[in-house]
């Protein structure tokens, strides 16, 4: 379990690690206008293993032996089936939809929570996650949306995937510097999808300048800042409050198609925003009160 951190460790804590699902809402855009089209696990591939090998030429840093097979686990768990389930949902589903489906996050952290360690949720986070999802799909959401059960059950399984990772890595709490912890997982989960990226892309055609530029943002910004802030908020903050922060990632996605590509944001659209935003500061709030008062 996390120690306890003082108030304003607390919400730098969760400043910094917010940080994370902004860079990846960020990346749904320069996926979209830049790179080659068609291609998902080679992207994820692209964006992966790259940043794990840059980490651990950094950190230089093995894993002792009892904590290789909870590496595998993790890196199963928050990379390479992750994103393959990820990019699976994206081909079969509208995005919004997807974004819904995978803002179940803080609620599965709850069940975990729950039922293996025997922490009950308070009511007003439970609450606040509930709005955050309703806050999604009046955002996200509108009635040509397209419900195909195979993109359904790979949004919802990510997002169970996802979750699991997060409580799982608070939870064995490996004796590992967070650079090391991220580039190993990242290595791990991006040699997984080698052979996804080998058998189910198309071979990448010569890149442009800025296809070649998009692919490292992926990668140093998308996975080595990212991730590294990512798992240092598991490290420090309670699981929930990080499933929480996730739900940035789609909202920073329609906030720059709003600015950049002029997408249109109507009053409902307006309203939803506001509500995944309140979800989220609640979210915070709550679960700070509880660690102060545990």
């Amino acid at each position: 379990m996390a120690t306890v951190p003082s108030n304003n460790n607390y919400w730098r804590d969760v400043m910094v690690t917010a940080l994370a699902p902004i860079v990846w809402g960020s990346t749904y855009i320069v996926t979209s206008e830049f790179l080659p089209p068609d291609r998902p696990f080679t992207a994820a591939l692209i964006r992966a293993l790259p940043a794990g090998l840059l980490l651990l030429v950094l950190t230089r840093r093995m894993p002792v032996r009892r904590d290789w097979w909870r590496l595998l686990v993790l890196g199963a768990l928050n990379i390479g089936i992750f994103q393959a389930l990820l990019f699976v949902a994206a081909y079969r589903l509208p995005g919004g939809l997807a974004a819904v489906l995978g803002s179940v996050q803080p609620l599965v952290v709850m069940a975990l929570t729950w039922v293996a360690d025997k922490q009950s949720p308070a009511q007003v986070t439970l609450w606040s996650a509930v709005a955050g999802i309703a806050g999604m799909a009046v955002l996200l959401l509108s009635p040509q949306t397209v419900f195909e059960p195979v993109g359904i059950a790979a949004a919802l399984a990510g997002a169970v995937c996802m979750a699991t990772g997060i409580w799982l890595t608070q939870r064995w709490r490996l004796d590992m510097p967070v650079l090391a912890l991220t580039g190993w997982q990242l290595l791990i989960g991006g040699l997984m999808l080698v052979p996804v990226a080998w058998l189910a892309d198309a071979p990448l055609p010569p890149l442009s300048l800025s296809q070649g530029v998009a692919y490292a943002y992926l990668s140093l910004a998308g996975a080595v800042l990212a991730y590294v802030l990512f798992f240092r908020g598991v490290v420090r903050l309670p699981t929930v409050a990080v499933a929480s922060l996730g739900l940035l990632s789609p909202l920073t996605a329609v906030v720059l198609g709003w600015m950049l590509l002029s997408q249109s944001m109507t009053g409902m659209a307006l309203a939803g925003l506001m509500i995944v935003l309140l979800s989220v500061f609640a979210v915070q709030w709550t679960t700070a009160r509880t660690r102060r008062s545990s």
